[in-house]
């Protein structure tokens, strides 16, 4: 069964795409499935893509392997469009 898209997702310029040649394949296949996920998936859950508090429209698409946590930022352009910005690994924990 085919997936229907219902948004599109473009890089902006190289950065979220040099951030991705660098990483391990099983990263790569999750990132690929998250982003699958977005752009099929009318409701997403905020454990993969989520607004960043005390923003005006950023995002993040976010990834587990493992222990390690990597991070896409990313924004809405005309509703069904996002736009990959740049990546990271979060490399701490957040203390509560």
């Amino acid at each position: 069964m085919e997936e229907k898209f219902i948004r599109d997702i473009f890089y902006f310029e190289d950065y979220y795409l040099d951030f991705y040649e660098g990483l391990k394949p099983a990263v790569k296949k999750k990132f690929n499935w998250t982003l699958e996920l977005i752009a099929t998936f009318d409701k997403v859950p905020e454990k993969y893509f989520k607004h960043i508090t005390g923003s005006t429209g950023l995002f993040e698409v976010r990834v587990e392997v493992g222990s390690d946590i990597f991070r896409v930022f990313s924004f809405f352009d005309k509703g069904k469009l996002i736009i990959l910005v740049n990546g990271f690994q979060k490399k701490t924990q957040k203390n509560t």
